[in-house]
């Protein structure tokens, strides 16, 4: 029987898996998030989440919370890393189907790595979910690619410049020295995303497209973050334009 104050859904999880989902709630939101909110989510009662939330502080959780605005988790806080739910185990399965079929071999075995390490140390119910999951990866298709991203994925990491030699649409070939800022992933190709010096922009470039790739030594500085911030942005006002 549900108490008074309950909501309809508010029997159907364990009290320790909702204190697990209002921590990773808390992480995944940069602004304060308010009790309402946090019921309304995770359809229970208001007074549950005060419950809930005088729990997690008892146990050592710093959840900083203030009447009327909200609670916040405080930096520096982090869960053990493989407290999974069986939701999560089924979205590492097919985000490694993917990566499988991206064309990088190097990250297909490391996806693959991934999942054996998980495996290993999860309890049997949930390596149970990765023995037998429903979820594939069956329209993604391998995309063409003609050079190593491994060797892209490494210059992007340490901000090393590219020269590549590219041939555009028109069957025009260029050489280009270029900063690698992102990889993106179709289902027909993948395209790095990159500011190349000859145009002074940002600049896409299909893997399919680029004949010889060559790491240099001399960096390119990616402001800490704030170069892709900037490269995203640009990207999202093009698609606003369009």
């Amino acid at each position: 029987m549900l108490r008074a104050d309950a909501r309809p859904g508010e029997g159907n999880v364990r009290r320790a898996d909702r204190l697990l989902q209002i921590i990773q709630m808390l992480r995944r939101r940069r602004k304060p998030t308010t009790a309402e909110w946090l019921a309304a989510e995770l359809e229970i009662s208001v007074r549950t989440v005060y419950r809930d939330m005088a729990a997690l502080l008892a146990s050592g959780v710093p959840v900083a919370g203030e009447a009327g605005i909200g609670y916040v988790l405080r930096a520096g806080y982090d869960l053990p890393p493989l407290m999974f739910t069986v939701e999560e185990i089924e979205a590492i399965v097919l985000g490694a189907q993917m990566v499988a079929k991206s064309g990088d071999a190097a990250l297909a075995r490391a996806a693959e790595d991934a999942v054996a390490k998980v495996a290993h140390v999860v309890p049997s119910d949930l390596r149970a979910a990765l023995d037998r999951t429903s979820l594939f990866a069956w329209s993604f298709r391998q995309p063409q690619v003609t050079i190593d991203l491994a060797v892209v994925r490494t210059a992007i990491r340490r901000e090393r410049k590219l020269l590549i030699r590219y041939t555009d649409e028109k069957s025009i070939a260029t050489q280009r020295c270029i900063w690698p800022l992102a990889i993106g992933y179709f289902s027909d190709t993948a395209v790095v995303g990159a500011w190349c010096e000859l145009r002074g922009d940002f600049r896409h470039f299909r893997t399919d497209r680029i004949g010889v790739v060559e790491p240099l030594e001399e960096r390119f500085d990616g402001r800490n973050g704030g170069l892709i911030k900037d490269y995203l942005r640009a990207i999202n006002q093009q698609r606003e334009a369009a």
